[in-house]
């Protein structure tokens, strides 16, 4: 008898189905290819080889040659039983979690604490409490088995972390990975053969025409015009020389206008061709900067077509070939091929966000673990490193330090404000009194800029002025009429709107938020660019979306209570290119509430102000104000370590590993990622559904709709609406037309009928469009109109 992995639709012959053996060694082979650059080939090959034995039931052989369209009988369990009788607790439970979850996702071992996820992994592995039917026949198909001694490397899984359990931990996801994008790349392979096709195209990996792309470009852009571009050129050389160090951690301190970007994409690819790694992934803490940022790389390459962006204006996760039921094939066109490559970052050039990196490297999803082998291998960049939220620093510390030490990855700190995460800084608080140093074994020789502190001082093109009593937004403005050339950055888009209230009417005027579309903030900027370059007026007001990776230059700049590293990027838009005789004005103000009212009587006590800040700005701006008090210069290395050695330790160890777990009822709990690893780790009882829902970097989830603000959007609209599938390259140039709000505000806006569902039979609520007859909502000054302004953006969720 002849069994099958999976059928076609009728009326095929069944000689063209695939047979369940050669799908098993297909995913066995794929997996440890996968899986070879970090040792656990072996590992991989059992776990494809043993991933759908199931299948070899007679319910499950009964279902897949039915026509009647329905869910198939559980073939994963059979697979993870398996593994546990053969290769015992430890070896053979990691399989299982990994074979159990290739379709559901990774399950907690234990049912308790998180019920919303894959049913827990010791109740499937108990005969009792979840009976099977027989699935003997699958040892009719003769498959090679590694031995025991052959899964690991001295068959050991020793701890090899500081971070106890970890190793174990993250290993078990890394093989998971392998094994689920094995099994959709062979399921897709088997189809696409079926109607005579070669599966789609993948992006590949980074070769030597990068390296020579990015020289050439480098090379035109090399001036000695001025000293700030003789600096540039200094660190860029200085970086590249550092390319020849072998793989692991590595610093880029710059000071904000001193070329960051381009010199850890010049060292990342010289590093990546020198060291055989196979592809660069740039991250990036705002999705508001990642357009521009992925732009400046097409343009430094000439090879768009190598350059990924992965955010959350468009995620592609859903159904595949792989779901539950194996009956559907993946379709070819441009809207799936997106999603396979954002899922599994088959490309030489990601740029993707900080919500996306990490959450997918704690995901207990199939879609978003796909990538995780394709992470190992490669170089990392993590721009604005600074920003990684307190409450998950330690968890994303520990992630980093696998990747390098384990998986042959080089990750770059990269920043203008280093967050002082090295042992040598003595900054991050220790577990208990006497405990060893905390923070990543980096050493100044792993610095990949010449002499951060000299770089400080010869780059020094501002005074940074603290405004000590607290300011209204009258007195903001009265200073805007004095000052033709001013910016103004606060901390919510409320006050940023009532500001702009303010000053409106002036010359020269503007407002910039995230509430406008990628297009719409690229035509203020450019405008913005060109009038400062002309000496018009210009008037901005911004949120803090301005502060990374924009490239403005005003004489002076006024910035509302933060952190220092806020503070430090605010300043790097004041007198950025040096041009100004001497050094540029930026001022750090309280923000007075208009609400607040002083008391008449005299006799009454003091009250403090009332100041606008967000409650999760207050200990950034507690940690700067300790800073401002000693009279350091802000932007000065040892302003910067006081600040993040004040900040840890006021947070204190525990605050640096403090997700929260929802518990279904609109709250949540607490919960230390960390501990809860080191506590599972002997029995192999890890937590993974739970540890997924915990690690959030952002509280509120962001849904895109997607804004007709010109001819080009209502094209692309209606060529998505109604085309068969969405023409090459649409969904792209879609992303420069959305708005990212809260999931609950863009169901309102859809249940108002202020906004439609494009093709939601097809594509279900992935395009979500303002109605051409609301385009009032929108304004050209101040972006989408919402209901409720007050929400948290993606940026002053992250710090």
């Amino acid at each position: 008898m002849v069994l099958y992995a999976h059928s076609l639709p009728a009326p095929a012959d069944k000689a063209r189905w695939e047979p369940l053996r050669e799908h098993l060694e297909c995913v066995a082979q794929r997996g440890a290819l996968f899986a070879q650059p970090f040792g656990l080939a072996m590992l991989a090959r059992a776990a494809g080889l043993l991933h759908d034995i199931g299948k070899a039931s007679a319910a499950y052989q009964a279902y897949i040659s039915s026509e009647v369209s329905q869910k198939g009988p559980d073939h994963s369990t059979a697979g993870a039983r398996e593994a546990v009788t053969l290769y015992g607790q430890q070896l053979g439970r990691l399989l299982a979690f990994v074979i159990a979850g290739h379709h559901a996702g990774l399950a907690n071992a234990v049912k308790g604490r998180y019920e919303d996820g894959p049913s827990a992994l010791l109740a499937r592995l108990d005969k009792e409490h979840y009976p099977l039917e027989c699935y003997e026949q699958w040892k009719t198909l003769a498959l090679s088995l590694p031995e025991r001694k052959q899964l690991l490397p001295g068959n050991s899984l020793k701890e090899k972390s500081d971070y106890p359990g970890f190793y174990q931990y993250f290993l078990t996801r890394m093989l998971f990975s392998c094994l689920v994008d094995a099994d959709f790349l062979e399921t897709e392979r088997f189809y696409a053969q079926a109607e005579g096709l070669p599966p789609p195209a993948r992006g590949g990996e980074l070769s030597a025409r990068h390296v020579e792309a990015i020289r050439a470009y480098m090379a035109s852009r090399r001036k000695t015009d001025t000293p700030l571009n003789i600096m540039r050129a200094e660190i860029l050389d200085h970086a590249i020389k550092k390319a020849e160090e072998k793989p692991g951690l590595f610093t880029l301190t710059v000071p904000t206008g001193g070329g960051k970007t381009l010199t850890s994409l010049s060292f990342a690819l010289e590093h990546a061709l020198r060291h055989g790694l196979q592809r660069v992934i740039y991250v990036i803490p705002y999705t508001s900067i990642i357009e521009q940022t992925a732009q400046v790389f097409r343009e430094a390459l000439s090879l768009p077509d190598d350059i990924l962006e992965h955010h959350s204006n468009f995620d592609w996760d859903g159904p595949g070939p792989n779901s539950e039921n194996d009956s559907e094939q993946e379709g070819r066109d441009g809207l799936d091929k997106l999603r396979r490559d954002a899922e599994n970052w088959d490309a030489p050039i990601i740029v993707t966000t900080t919500v996306q990196f990490f959450e997918s490297l704690f995901s207990a999803r199939t879609s978003r673990s796909r990538k995780l082998h394709n992470i190992a291998n490669s170089v990392i960049v993590l721009d604005e490193v600074q920003t990684l939220p307190l409450p998950l620093l330690r968890p994303c510390m520990a992630v980093l330090e696998e990747l390098a030490n384990q998986y042959k990855t080089s990750v770059v700190l990269c920043t203008a404000t280093q967050s002082a995460l090295r042992k040598c800084d003595d900054a991050l608080p220790p577990q208990r009194e006497g405990a060893p140093r905390q923070g990543f074994a980096i050493g100044g020789q792993r610095e990949l800029a010449p002499h951060p502190e000299h770089l400080y001082t010869q780059l020094k093109r501002v005074q940074v002025e603290w405004n000590q009593t607290p300011v209204t937004d009258e007195e903001i403005g009265r200073r805007f009429e004095q000052c033709e050339q001013m910016l103004c950055i606060v901390n919510t888009r409320a006050h940023a709107q009532e500001l702009y209230a303010h000053i409106g009417q002036m010359p020269g005027a503007r407002h910039l938020t995230t509430l406008m579309c990628p297009m719409h903030r690229r035509k203020i900027l450019a405008e913005v660019r060109e009038d400062l370059k002309a000496g018009r007026p210009v008037r901005l007001v911004s949120t803090s979306l301005i502060e990374a990776g924009v490239d403005v230059d005003f004489p002076e700049v006024w910035r509302a209570a933060a952190g220092l590293s806020s503070i430090a990027q605010a300043a790097g838009r004041c007198n950025r290119e040096g041009r100004m005789k001497g050094l540029g004005r930026t001022v750090v103000f309280e923000a007075l509430d208009p609400a607040f009212q002083t008391l008449s009587e005299p006799t009454e006590p003091p009250v403090l102000p009332k100041l606008r800040m967000l409650r999760s700005t207050i200990p950034f701006w507690e940690a700067t104000r300790a800073v401002l008090r000693r009279g350091l210069d802000p932007l000065s290395l040892e302003a910067v370590h006081a600040y993040f050695q004040e900040l840890y330790y006021n947070k204190g160890y525990q605050a640096l590993d403090a997700a929260t777990l929802p518990n279904g009822r609109g709250r949540s709990t607490s919960f230390s990622i960390l501990p809860d690893i080191a506590e599972t780790v002997g029995s192999f009882t890890f937590s993974f559904a739970t540890i997924s829902a915990a690690f959030r970097m952002i509280d509120t989830a962001l849904e895109p709709i997607i804004i007709q603000w010109d001819e080009t959007a209502r094209t692309l609209i209606s060529d998505l609406e109604y085309a068969d599938y969405p023409p090459a390259g649409a969904l792209r140039k879609l992303q420069h037309y959305t708005v990212p709000v809260p999931q609950k505000v863009r169901m309102q806006f859809v249940a108002d009928g202020l906004c439609r569902v494009l093709r939601q039979e097809q594509y279900g609520d992935r395009f979500v469009v303002l109605e051409a007859d609301n385009n009032s909502l929108y304004s050209m000054e101040t972006g989408l109109e919402l209901k409720d302004p007050s929400y948290r953006t993606e940026e002053s969720n992250i710090w």
